[in-house]
C-alpha cells in the first residue's frame, strides 16, 4: 500500500501556491488600457515614437515651390507689360491691364486651390496614419491582455490531455487484453483521476471565453463575425452554445468511462469475479469508438478554432499523437518514481522497455504527422494554408523548430538503442525533454492566434505550469494512496508479473 509522503505533498502545495501567485501577478501586470500599451510600445519598441515623430514633422510640400515659381513668372510678365506700355495706345493698355488682372486672379485661384488640396491631402494622410496606429495599439492591447489567459489555458489543457492520453492507453490495454501491462493499471488509474478536476478547469475557461472575459477565440466576438464572411459561413458549428454543449458531452463521456472502469477494477479485487473484466473490455471498446470522434472534434474546437481561417485534415491525429506520447511518458516517470521508493516490486526492466518503446514509437509517429502536415501545405503554397506556418517560422522560430528537436531528434537518438530503454535515468531524461517539447507544441498551436508576436516565456507561463503540476501531483498521488498498487483480481495479473522481453 502506497503512502503519500509528507515531503511530496508539501512540494505539491508549494508549487500550487507559487503558481497561484504568479498567475495573479500575470493578470495584474497585463495592461489595463491603451495608454499603458502606448508606453510599452514607446519604451520597448520605439514604434510609437517613430510614428509620432513622423506626424509632427513638417515636410516642404511641392505646392510651395510651385507657388514661388508662379510669383516669379508674374513679376516677369508685369515688367514686360511696363516696357510695352510706352508705345501702346491707351486702348491697348487698358486691354493688357484687364488681361493681367484676369491672369493674376486665375493664378491666385489655382495656387489657393492647390494649397487647399495639399492641406487636405496632408490632413488625410495624418488621419490615416493616426487611425492605423490607433488600430495597431488596440490590437496589441488585446494580445497583451490575452497573454495570461493563453498561458493558463495552454497549461490547463496540456495537463488535462495528459490524463486523457493515459486513459486512452488504459482502454487500449483492456480492449487488446494485453498481458504485459496489468501491473501498471493502478498507476494508470491514478493518473486518469486528474481528468475530473482538469476537465472542470478547462470547461470553466471555455465558459469564460464564451462570456467574453478574454479574446482567445476570435469567432466568439460578434463584431469580428459581422465583418468576416468566412467565419459567418461557419457559425452553424462555431457558436458558443453548441461549442459548450459539445465540450460537456466529450468530457462527460471520458469521465464516465474512467469512473465505471475504475469501479469495476476495484470490484474485481474484492470479489475475483471475471465478469467485471468482461465489462471493462466492452466499455473500453465502446470508449475507443467514442474517443475517435470526440478527440478529433475536441481538437477542432479547443485548439484549431483559435485560428478559424485555417484548418488541417490531419489536425486531430496530430494533437492525439502529442498528448498520447506525453501520457505514456508520465506513466513511465510515475512508475520509475514509485519503483525508486520500493513500490511496484513486480515491475521489471521489461515493463520499462515496453513503455520506452511506446515513447520512441509515438514520437516517430508524431514527427510523421508533423512533417506530413507541414510539407504538404508548404509545397502547395496556398496562401490561407501556408500563412499558418509562415507566421510561426518568422515569429516563433526558436519554439517552432526547438520542439521538433525535442520531440523527435532527441528521443530518436536516445531511445533507439534497445539497452537504453531499460536504464531508468535515460528514460527519465528523455521523458522530461519529451514533456517540455510537447508543452511547446501546444504553446505553438495556441499562442500565435491569441498573442501574435507578443509572446515570451515569462511569469505567466512558468507559474501556470507550476500550479497545474502541483495540482496534478497532489491528485495523482492521493489516488495512489487509496488502494493497493497491485490489481490482484485481474485475470492476467500473473502473466504481467512474470513478463520478460
Amino acid at each position: 500500500m502506497y503512502t503519500f509522503s509528507s515531503k511530496l505533498k508539501t512540494f505539491s502545495f508549494i508549487l500550487m501556491v507559487l503558481g497561484i501567485l504568479g498567475i495573479g501577478y500575470g493578470f495584474f501586470s497585463a495592461p489595463k488600457n491603451t495608454e499603458e500599451v502606448e508606453k510599452i510600445l514607446t519604451s520597448g519598441h520605439g514604434e510609437h515614437g517613430e510614428i509620432a515623430a513622423s506626424h509632427e514633422a513638417k515636410p516642404v510640400h511641392p505646392t510651395v515651390a510651385h507657388e514661388a515659381k508662379s510669383t516669379h513668372d508674374e513679376a516677369s510678365h508685369k515688367e514686360a507689360i511696363s516696357k510695352d506700355s510706352a508705345t501702346a495706345t491707351a486702348h491697348n493698355l487698358e486691354d493688357i491691364a484687364n488681361h493681367v488682372e484676369e491672369n493674376h486672379n486665375t493664378k491666385t485661384e489655382v495656387v489657393a486651390s492647390e494649397k487647399h488640396n495639399a492641406k487636405n491631402a496632408h490632413e488625410t494622410a495624418s488621419h490615416d496614419a493616426h487611425a492605423d496606429h490607433k488600430e495597431h495599439v488596440e490590437h496589441v492591447f488585446h494580445q497583451l491582455q490575452n497573454k495570461p489567459w493563453a498561458a493558463l489555458y495552454v497549461a490547463a489543457l496540456f495537463f488535462m490531455l495528459i490524463s486523457l492520453g493515459v486513459l486512452t492507453f488504459y482502454a487500449i490495454q483492456h480492449a487488446a487484453q494485453a498481458g504485459w501491462s496489468p501491473v501498471l493499471f493502478r498507476v494508470m488509474e491514478a493518473i486518469t483521476s486528474y481528468l475530473v478536476p482538469g476537465a472542470i478547469i478547462v470547461y470553466v475557461l471555455l465558459v469564460l471565453s464564451g462570456l467574453h472575459f478574454n479574446h482567445l477565440f476570435v469567432w466568439m466576438d460578434p463584431e469580428v463575425v459581422k465583418h468576416d464572411a468566412l467565419i459567418q459561413g461557419k457559425t452553424g458549428y462555431l457558436n458558443v452554445p453548441f461549442f459548450l454543449i459539445r465540450a460537456a458531452i466529450f468530457m462527460g463521456g471520458w469521465i464516465a468511462y474512467r469512473h465505471f472502469t475504475r469501479k469495476n477494477s476495484l470490484k474485481m479485487d474484492e470479489t475475483g469475479d471475471a465478469t467485471y473484466y468482461k465489462k471493462n473490455f466492452k466499455l473500453s471498446a465502446g470508449y475507443l469508438a467514442f474517443f475517435l470522434v470526440s478527440e478529433s472534434m475536441m481538437s477542432w474546437d479547443w485548439i484549431m478554432s483559435v485560428d478559424p481561417h485555417w484548418y488541417s485534415t490531419l489536425f486531430g491525429w496530430y494533437v492525439f499523437a502529442s498528448f498520447f506520447v506525453s501520457g505514456i511518458t508520465v506513466i513511465a516517470l510515475t512508475t520509475l518514481y514509485l519503483k525508486s521508493r520500493g513500490y511496484l516490486e513486480h515491475v521489471n526492466n521489461s515493463h520499462f522497455h515496453d513503455l520506452a518503446k511506446f515513447m520512441f514509437g509515438i514520437s516517430v509517429f508524431w514527427t510523421y504527422l508533423w512533417f506530413s502536415q507541414f510539407m504538404l501545405m508548404w509545397y502547395a503554397n496556398i496562401p490561407e494554408e501556408v500563412t499558418y506556418f509562415k507566421f510561426r517560422i518568422e515569429h516563433y522560430n526558436l519554439p517552432f523548430f526547438g520542439m521538433v528537436a525535442m520531440n523527435f531528434v532527441f528521443p530518436i537518438l536516445i531511445l533507439i538503442n534497445s539497452d537504453f530503454k531499460r536504464v531508468p535515468w535515460i528514460i527519465s531524461m528523455a521523458g522530461i525533454v519529451i514533456l517540455c517539447g510537447h508543452y511547446l507544441d501546444f504553446h505553438n498551436m495556441i499562442y500565435p492566434a491569441t498573442v501574435g508576436d507578443q509572446w515570451f516565456i515569462g511569469v505567466s507561463e512558468i507559474s501556470s505550469i507550476l500550479f497545474f503540476l502541483g495540482l496534478f501531483i497532489y491528485v495523482v498521488f492521493t489516488t495512489l494512496a487509496k488502494q493497493p498498487l497491485l490489481p490482484k483480481g485481474n485475470p492476467l495479473i500473473e502473466e504481467s508479473k512474470h513478463f520478460h522481453y
